[in-house]
């Protein structure tokens, strides 16, 4: 027996928002539910998926699914339907596509074992900038 597979349709609103509106209704979201360690990475000239990654920790998976949850409900806010939504039946690392934004939420040891800060930010800290320092605007930054 086989079944129809079910379609989901996603929209930008036209026009879409401004990046930087987008990025502070994620940064509110994220911070309503008290996510863990959230940093904002511009990934602009080395992605052409997306402009900006925020990266974000939840302390079980019940938080990490109710983080991603509370982001598109705050991107629905400004009439932004996400492009996708992956990762939340195991919520150990759930995916929110906004389109100019990507939001990762993750569990601590997930996201150490990936360690996307380090992966998207690779040869942008400034020459004798410890790795494990914090890193300002253009370089990624830590909220």
């Amino acid at each position: 027996m086989s079944t129809e597979a079910q379609v989901i349709k996603t929209r930008l609103p036209d026009p879409p928002p401004p990046v930087d509106l987008l990025l502070k209704t994620v940064h509110a979201a994220v911070e309503e539910l008290k996510a863990k360690d959230v940093v904002e990475i511009d990934v602009r000239g080395k992605s052409s998926v997306t402009d900006y990654m925020v990266i974000a920790s939840g302390t079980s998976t019940r938080h990490v699914k109710s983080i991603a949850n509370e982001v598109v409900k705050f991107a629905k806010n400004l009439d932004v339907q996400p492009l996708g939504v992956e990762g939340e039946r195991e919520a150990e690392w759930v995916l929110v596509d906004l389109g100019d934004v990507v939001v990762h939420v993750m569990l601590p040891r997930v996201r150490e074992f990936y360690a996307l800060e380090r992966l998207w930010t690779v040869g942008d800290q400034p020459p004798g900038m410890e790795e494990d320092e914090e890193y300002e605007v253009g370089y990624g930054r830590r909220r």
